[in-house]
């Protein structure tokens, strides 16, 4: 058994803020891997199912952001985990948005639902850093992390999504590395996505039939013996 915890706020004036992007990461997860019904358990809501071979509990803290570690606290101590067993999903100010990194240890950077989860079970568990960016000034972190995120940040914010939920399997088996391949192959085509052409716009010319035929695919030569 492991646990995926995800970090937020309870509540729908919550739902949409940057620092419940941990509760977005666990119901994608969810979703796409038919795990079973949400239930009310260890002081928040809590989904059983399975990733790959691995039996995991996905658990949302209810007991706002900083006192995620009562939570977290009671659903190891009831399974008899260690904190090797449990990762937490996180926003992260240091990374930019759509960035993701996992790291096991560490210090808690400030954050309050680390601080509190480093209270109750100590620092030795696994995290997955998800990048929310800046607003540059210490002073205007509250008000950001506690904003919605824009509507120009729908794109890449379902793309990183779906990337956490198609890797979550090969984070449940150990393979870290592999969880954010994932994650960057379905971030790469936002990056590299090349516009459609506008509409009324010019084309870019068809190649010449009179280029050098060495030059040319099979495909373009078995079109020139039909023009």
């Amino acid at each position: 058994m492991q646990i995926f915890a995800g970090l937020g706020n309870p509540g729908a004036k919550y739902a949409g803020n940057r620092h419940n992007i941990g509760f977005m990461a666990l119901d994608r997860i969810a979703a796409e891997h038919g795990f079973a019904p949400w239930k009310a358990r260890f002081q928040g809501e809590a989904a059983e199912g399975r990733l790959g071979t691995a039996k995991v509990l996905l658990l949302k803290p209810m007991t706002f952001m900083n006192l995620s570690g009562q939570s977290v606290g009671e659903a190891m101590r009831y399974y008899k985990l260690d904190p090797a067993d449990i990762t937490v999903f996180h926003d992260e100010l240091d990374l930019a948005p759509g960035k993701l990194r996992v790291k096991t240890g560490g210090g808690h950077a400030g954050h309050n639902g680390l601080r509190s989860i480093h209270q109750h079970i100590g620092e030795g568990y696994r995290r997955v850093r998800i990048g929310i960016g800046h607003p540059g000034r210490k002073e205007m972190v509250s008000g950001y992390v506690l904003q919605d995120f824009a509507k120009a940040d729908q794109g890449w914010l379902d793309d990183l999504l779906r990337g956490i939920a198609e890797g979550a399997p090969d984070l449940a088996a150990g393979h870290p590395e592999r969880f954010m391949n994932a994650v960057a192959r379905r971030m790469g085509p936002v990056r590299d996505r090349v516009p459609a052409p506008a509409k009324g716009a010019e084309r870019p010319a068809a190649p010449s039939a009179d280029a050098d035929p060495k030059d040319r695919s099979p495909l373009q030569k078995l079109i020139d013996r039909f023009r």
